[in-house]
């Protein structure tokens, strides 16, 4: 696998406590919507006992410029790194990795099912199948505990504009702890809320990803409604 210097061009939050890292894509570097790739940083001011490389999934779409991951800025030396480095400073780049993409059969629709980060993959797969006019339906269930931690939120919102065939569904499980309204759904995603969307639990592929206990729940709940796991593709993100 080749290794790419590429430089930092900007950073932004995008929900609180989560930071959004735009990077210059390599000339011909060709990825797929939901692939994932290793930043390694190189020399960098501090460090720990987590390392220097992380894997992040890769929220920007295939046609877009920027190559773009964003995460919860937790206290890691690794994440302080990132946060202050001048823009313009290299890092190394692997990849791309991963199988999380969507299949290929238009009969059958794709429900997605995310929690937090979880979103950054299934924003590529979102805005590059409207890019492509996919003909399948796609269903976006989004979780979080409140608006202000639902990173991207207003442009998956409005990504249903663009592709006719795309749904988007968010629920808010903390809301008690929330400073913003919220007419959308609340609580968790679980069969009755799926079912108000989906009749047959049988017809859709199924992509679950988030942090492992959300993706361990949704497995319950989809093995319960019948669904084999040969339907079921998962990714989990621990945090780090």
């Amino acid at each position: 696998m080749i290794t790419y210097a590429i430089r930092l061009k900007k950073r932004e939050e995008v929900a609180e406590g989560t930071m959004a890292f735009h990077f210059e894509r390599p000339a011909g570097f060709q990825f797929k919507a939901g692939q994932y790739f290793l930043l390694t940083l190189i020399d960098p001011a501090e460090t720990d006992a987590e390392g220097n490389d992380r894997t992040f999934s890769i929220a920007s779409a295939p046609f877009e410029s920027d190559l773009i991951v964003a995460t919860r800025m937790r206290d890691s030396a690794f994440k302080r790194v990132l946060k202050t480095i001048p823009i313009g400073t290299e890092v190394n780049m692997e990849g791309p990795y991963g199988s999380f993409v969507l299949h290929n059969d238009a009969s059958r629709p794709a429900v997605l099912l995310a929690g937090g980060i979880g979103i950054t993959p299934v924003r590529s797969m979102i805005l590059q199948a409207a890019r492509e006019k996919l003909p399948q339906r796609i269903y976006l269930f989004y979780s979080n505990r409140r608006p202000e931690d639902a990173a991207f939120l207003e442009e998956l919102q409005k990504m249903e504009n663009e592709n006719p065939h795309y749904r988007f569904i968010s629920t808010m499980t903390d809301m008690e702890k929330s400073y913003q309204p919220w007419p959308g759904e609340t609580g968790y995603n679980h069969r009755e809320m799926i079912a108000k969307f989906i009749e047959d639990f049988s017809a859709p592929i199924y992509y679950v990803v988030g942090p492992p206990g959300m993706v361990g729940s949704m497995r319950s709940v989809l093995a319960r409604a019948g669904v084999s796991n040969e339907k079921i593709r998962a990714e989990e993100f621990a945090g780090y």
